[in-house]
C-alpha cells in the first residue's frame, strides 16, 4: 500500500516538474518583454492575486501550505527574471574587474593599526604580512582616514570576538567609507593581568584595559569588586598607562608581549572567560581587490520588515549550497524594528551563480554593502 502511494507521488512530482519548467520558460519570455519595455520587475498586486486565486482552490487546511509553495515559486521566478533584466550591475562589473586583476596577497605593505606598539592589531598585522610597515592611530576612524588619504595601503582592525560578538564601530566605518576586506585572520587572544614590579593583587585599586578585553575577562574581574575599571583605547595603551604611573595600585589587562614591551610583571595569566577566545581581524583597502585563494564573502544588508523576509534570503543561500559562516543582526539607529544583517559565507567570487546571488540581494535590499571577497588564515 505504501509503495503504491509513493508511486503515485512520483508521478505527480514528475508532472509538477514538467509544469514548473514550462512556467519558468514563460517567465523568461515575460522577463524579456519587461526588459524591452522597461517595465518594473516586481508587480506586488499581480503576485497577491495569484496567491488569492490558487489558495481558493484547495481545502482550508491546505491554504497556508499552498501559499508557502507559491511564495517560493514566485520568488524563484522573480530571481530568474532579475537575471535576464539585470545581467550586470556596477557592483558585478567591479568584482569582475578585480577578479581579472587578482594576484597573490603581498608580503609587504604599509599598514595602519589602532593603538600603540604591542596592541593585538600589531600581532594580527605581523601574521597577515611578513614584513608590515606599521603606523599607529588613536582610533578606528583614524585607521580608515589613513587608508582614505593614502597614508597607508592597508588597515588592520578587529571585527568580532568569539565571546562578545561583533565590533559594530568597525562595521559602521566599513559602510561609511565603502572600503573592502581583502584578508582576515582568527587570532587566539590570551589576556593577562599586568602591573609594575612589586605590585601584588591586594594592592590593586584600578584596572585599565579596552572595553572588549574587560568584557572577555568579566568573571576574573569579579575578584576585584572595589577596584575602579578604566576603559582605554586598546590593551597596549592600557599597559603603557600603567607603566607610566608612579603608584603601585594600578594594573591592566593586556598581552604577554605588552608585559615585555613595557617592563611589567604578570600577576595572573590566561584570565579570559573562555580558553577558546578568538578575535577576528580584517585587512581592509580603499579599492576593491580580490587576491588568489579568496573563498569567503562578506556582505551587510537590510531586509524588508515583513514576515518571512529572512527565511527567503536564507533559502537563496541554501539553494546554491552556500555555507553561512556568520549571520548576525543589530537594530538600525533612528528606526523602528529595522535591522542590519551581517552575512559571511563560503563562496567563490568567480562563480556566476554566486555573482548572480550578490546582484539579486543588492537589488532587493534598500541598504546593501559588499564588504569583500577574501581568504581567512588561522
Amino acid at each position: 500500500m505504501l509503495e503504491n502511494y509513493r508511486k503515485q507521488l512520483d508521478e505527480i512530482d514528475d508532472q509538477i516538474t514538467s509544469l514548473y519548467a514550462r512556467r519558468m520558460e514563460i517567465v523568461g519570455k515575460i522577463g524579456e518583454i519587461k526588459k524591452k519595455e522597461n517595465i518594473a520587475l516586481t508587480d506586488a498586486d499581480r503576485e497577491k492575486k495569484i496567491i488569492s486565486r490558487v489558495t481558493k482552490a484547495v481545502p482550508d487546511e491546505c491554504k497556508l501550505y499552498l501559499k508557502q509553495v507559491f511564495d517560493a515559486i514566485i520568488e524563484t521566478s522573480r530571481a530568474y527574471q532579475r537575471r535576464l533584466i539585470n545581467p550586470e550591475s556596477e557592483l558585478s562589473n567591479k568584482i569582475s574587474q578585480a577578479l581579472n586583476e587578482r594576484k597573490s596577497f603581498p608580503s609587504f605593505g604599509s599598514v595602519a593599526c589602532q593603538g600603540v606598539e604591542g596592541a593585538y592589531s600589531e600581532l594580527a598585522a605581523e601574521k597577515l604580512f611578513r614584513l608590515p610597515d606599521i603606523t599607529y592611530f588613536k582610533t578606528f576612524d583614524g585607521v580608515f582616514q589613513a587608508v582614505e588619504k593614502g597614508l597607508c595601503d592597508y588597515g588592520v582592525l578587529p571585527i568580532e570576538n568569539s565571546a562578545v560578538g561583533s565590533v559594530n564601530a568597525v562595521y559602521d566605518l566599513m559602510k561609511k567609507h565603502r572600503f573592502y576586506i581583502v584578508r582576515s585572520l582568527r587570532l587566539k587572544v590570551s589576556h593577562h593581568l599586568l602591573a609594575k614590579n612589586g605590585t601584588s593583587l591586594s594592592d590593586i585599586t584600578e584596572i585599565f584595559s579596552h572595553e572588549q578585553a574587560l568584557n572577555q575577562c568579566s568573571v576574573f574581574l569579579e575578584k576585584f569588586p572595589k577596584a575602579k575599571i578604566t576603559v582605554c583605547a586598546n590593551t597596549a595603551a592600557a599597559a603603557k598607562t600603567v607603566a607610566e604611573r608612579n603608584d603601585g595600585h594600578a594594573a591592566c589587562i593586556a598581552s604577554r608581549d605588552c608585559a615585555e614591551l613595557y617592563g611589567l610583571s604578570i600577576l595572573d595569566s590566561n584570565i579570559q572567560n573562555a580558553d577558546n577566545n578568538f578575535t577576528r581581524f580584517i585587512c581592509i583597502t580603499k579599492n576593491l581587490s580580490v587576491f588568489n585563494g579568496a573563498n569567503r564573502i562578506s556582505i551587510m544588508m537590510t531586509l524588508p520588515h515583513e514576515a518571512g523576509s529572512l527565511n527567503k534570503t536564507l533559502n537563496k543561500f541554501s539553494t546554491l549550497g552556500l555555507n553561512l559562516t556568520k549571520l548576525e543582526s543589530r537594530p538600525l539607529a533612528n528606526s523602528s524594528f529595522e535591522f542590519m544583517f551581517y552575512f559571511d559565507f563560503e563562496g567563490q567570487p568567480d562563480d556566476p551563480e554566486v555573482l548572480n546571488l550578490i546582484n539579486e540581494l543588492a537589488t532587493g535590499s534598500e541598504q546593501f554593502t559588499f564588504l569583500g571577497s577574501y581568504s581567512e588564515i588561522i
